[in-house]
């Protein structure tokens, strides 16, 4: 018999564990609807042209492909043969696969608007939590299944957009407990000017995609790198000096003024950054020129979240503006910006931190102990009045060993024990016991709904 596995980079959760995400999601999802954005879900898979070319060389090869169906059927053998041998080339192919896990929530959302454009209200502001997967390598905050939490707005080239998608993740992470979170910003432009600089604009993805590995490998493999990308000894240069440029962000603001005193575009980033730590300035804001994401779409401002500097964890959300997406799908300018919340990584954080809210996995208030079979009615009618006050509350369904009782509640963290005995019935009362401090009071029946109301 085979035992028991996960496949890797995926988890189980148990009760405690969900209890606790969900106090995230509903934390970020109630900021999300502060600020106007309503919810979306889009399908687990989407149709793999839908994906492919949009996230860059490397994120192209993190896509889960799903095979068609009926390969292993006779008559589809030459076809399915033909399939793997262009998988061994590098290629894909229709007969082998057509179909795909969707790898984040940003080109679905976009294939979305592009499908309904002509029905949405634009701007339209959009908020969605569902898994996405990532055929990536496993480790500590890094899984092949995990939830993402986006907010995007379309139809709007206003930075206003992003000034709030900053004071959503300022006060999100307020909110959490995570007050000392760091938010990175950069704007492609200011990588555009840089490309323009240091090898030309159709250098920008290679110098933007070794940029952003920095943090992973280094500057020294970040110039090797470049190197064997075709970029020259004295550009590289170039982009070594905008590395190291670094300061508070008003001396990081001058610093890249003058470097880019004679380009077009890098002016343009600049007033971009310029206008976010004007407009969001009680945010952690930090002014990151080696922030890159290595992405294809994003076209302006580009944010990266990342943990207190006391956790080993690194980014915890990130995102940008993407005016050029939906064009992608053949409805053009219709420009857009959004951010992500990185829910597993942020989960990973408070656990290390143990800032989660004390009793946040305990729902059940009280735990009636079964000792009377003549009180299993008068426990039941109990519970469905406190159950009709939003109370939650059970009944041990055995006529056990108290202890027995007492261990199942201890496990479960139930706060209340409520007892109801031969002396209780005659009485109309009920014993409530505090089962963590052990002190215990006699409660008339008629008053346990507002006994427990305000525990």
């Amino acid at each position: 018999m085979a035992k028991p596995s996960l496949p890797q980079g995926t988890r189980d959760f148990a009760a405690a564990t969900i209890y606790k995400r969900n106090f995230i999601l509903n934390t970020i999802r109630s900021v999300f609807e502060l600020y106007g954005f309503e919810p979306l879900e889009t399908p687990a898979m989407e149709n793999l042209e839908t994906l492919m070319g949009k996230y860059g060389e490397e994120g192209d090869k993190l896509i889960f492909k799903i095979l068609n169906n009926g390969l292993n059927d006779p008559k589809n053998l030459d076809k399915a043969t033909d399939g793997f041998q262009k998988l061994l080339e590098g290629k894909n192919t229709a007969a082998l696969t057509e179909r795909a896990l969707k790898y984040d929530l940003t080109i679905p959302f976009a294939r979305y608007v592009a499908m309904n454009a002509n029905t949405i209200t634009f701007p339209y502001k959009r908020y969605q939590i569902q898994p996405v997967w990532r055929a990536d390598r496993p480790q500590r905050g890094r899984y092949r299944e995990f939830t993402q939490c986006d907010a995007d707005v379309v139809g709007s080239t206003a930075m206003i957009n992003e000034a709030d998608l900053c004071n959503i993740y300022h006060q999100s992470f307020t909110a959490l407990g995570l007050k000392d979170y760091a938010l990175n910003i950069n704007s492609r432009k200011i990588l555009a000017a840089l490309a323009e600089m240091a090898g030309g604009s159709r250098k920008m993805m290679d110098i933007t995609i070794t940029i952003d590995k920095l943090d992973k490998i280094g500057i020294d493999k970040v110039k090797e790198e470049l190197g064997s990308r075709g970029i020259t000894e004295s550009n590289i240069d170039i982009i070594e000096k905008y590395l190291n440029i670094s300061g508070s962000n008003e001396e990081k603001i001058a610093a890249i003024s003058l470097l880019f005193a004679e380009s077009e575009t890098g002016k343009k980033g600049i007033a971009e950054l310029k206008y976010l730590l004007q407009h969001a300035a009680n945010t952690n804001l930090i002014v990151d020129f080696t922030l890159a994401r290595g992405l294809n779409y994003y076209t302006g401002i580009i944010f990266e979240a990342k943990a207190p500097s006391t956790v080993k964890m690194g980014s915890i959300g990130g995102g940008g503006r993407y005016d050029d997406l939906t064009g992608l799908f053949g409805v053009p300018n219709i420009p857009g910006v959004g951010i992500s919340f990185g829910i597993d990584r942020i989960y990973d954080v408070m656990e290390e931190l143990n800032i989660f809210p004390e009793n946040i996995s305990t729902k059940t208030k009280a735990i009636f102990f079964n000792l009377e079979e003549t009180a299993i009615l008068k426990s039941m009618q109990l519970m469905n009045g406190m159950r009709d006050n939003n109370i939650a509350c059970e009944l041990y369904p055995e006529n056990i060993k108290l202890d027995k009782q007492f261990k199942y509640a201890d496990k479960k963290g139930i706060p209340y024990a409520v007892i109801i005995g031969t002396k209780e019935m005659e009485n109309n009362t009920c014993m409530v016991k505090n089962l963590k401090k052990g002190e215990q009071q006699q409660i008339k029946m008629s008053e346990l709904n507002s006994f427990f109301t305000n525990k």
